[in-house]
């Protein structure tokens, strides 16, 4: 099969297009032939080597046919969404014609979507509504922040917020996106200098909720928008890895403010956070009504996945990015 593999850690330029043998698929695993996959900063993190040593074809998401189930539970030919377990990370993931995944990440979809459109939901779609409805427990008519919003995954979240009935503020650090973020029903825009919390009024309004998917840099800032007893939910790390300094309990978590952390590439499809719980039946039906925006905001073949890659790290792209192979 052809494949995209890293060939060192370093910039989008090491990953190769190379032929590799196809994957058999063990007991409990399930072989699809891969039509398109989207793409992620956590594969640009695999890549980088900032996750130390992780698979040779990266790829956490795709979209596809069952070749093969051992099980016999999905028929060949059947279309499926696959999400993480351990794809690009403990095992081969999806850069690639062909693709094993755990049986527990599988998931069949019923939808007349492309390709394309089809890839890409999974990942972005079932961490925001996990950060959003598991750990945030959000409710319609609350308030709630998504910091780092134009991001793919933030685009998501404002969008499956908007539409469970919530009073959404997004941030970005780039006055020109806002627009962007109105567009996709968020009730206020507000630029992010990573100190809202020191603003007044109304630019700064205590909120019942925070995603903050720019991580570490913001999180001290974001457990300070919260009203008393509010919730904090860290989902990202568009900030970057570096630990917060010298936090300190006492003085950082507010009393009462709850915080937690979701990182969906080790956990979801674990009999803990079953993929089972996130409703993609009901968001593919949202995404094909129109009522949730989630067309990719580029396509890209192939044999351009260093340039794709490219445009994922500058983050000109504003929006999710998908890869096809037809």
């Amino acid at each position: 099969m052809k494949a995209i593999v890293i060939s060192a850690h370093g910039g989008p330029e090491v990953l190769t297009v190379t032929e590799l043998p196809d994957p058999v698929p063990a007991d409990g695993e399930i072989l699809i032939r891969v039509k398109a996959f989207g793409l992620n900063h956590a594969e640009a993190y695999m890549r980088a080597g900032a996750w130390g040593e992780v698979a040779a074809v990266p790829g956490i998401e795709c979209a596809g046919l069952v070749e093969s189930d051992p099980s016999g539970r999905l028929a060949a030919g059947t279309t499926v969404v696959a999400i993480l377990g351990g794809m690009g990370r403990t095992r081969n993931g999806s850069y690639a014609e062909l693709v094993t995944v755990p049986a527990t990440n599988v998931v069949a979809v019923r939808s007349q979507l492309g390709w394309a459109e089809l890839a890409a939901v999974p990942e972005v779609y079932a961490t925001a509504w996990s950060g959003l409805f598991g750990n945030l427990d959000l409710r319609a008519g609350e308030s709630v922040l998504v910091r780092g919003a134009t991001s793919a995954l933030g685009q998501a979240a404002v969008n499956l917020a908007v539409d469970h009935g919530a009073r959404v503020l997004a941030t970005t650090r780039n006055p020109a996106h806002a627009a962007l973020l109105r567009d996709l029903g968020a009730h206020e825009v507000l630029i992010d200098d990573g100190r809202l919390a020191a603003r007044t009024g109304a630019a700064a309004p205590a909120v019942d909720a925070v995603l903050d998917i720019v991580g570490n840099s913001t999180l001290r800032d974001s457990l300070r928008l919260v009203r008393p007893r509010g919730r904090v939910c860290q989902i990202g790390f568009l900030g970057g890895f570096a630990p917060v300094p010298d936090f300190d309990p006492i003085t950082d978590l507010p009393s009462g403010v709850r915080l937690s952390f979701y990182a969906s590439a080790f956990v979801l499809g674990t009999p803990e956070f079953p993929l089972t719980d996130v409703p993609l039946d009901a968001i593919y039906a949202k995404v094909e009504a129109g009522t949730l925006a989630a067309a990719p905001a580029r396509v890209f073949h192939f044999e351009d996945i260093v340039e794709a890659h490219r445009i994922m790290e500058n983050g000109t792209a504003l929006g999710k990015m998908t890869v096809t192979l037809d």
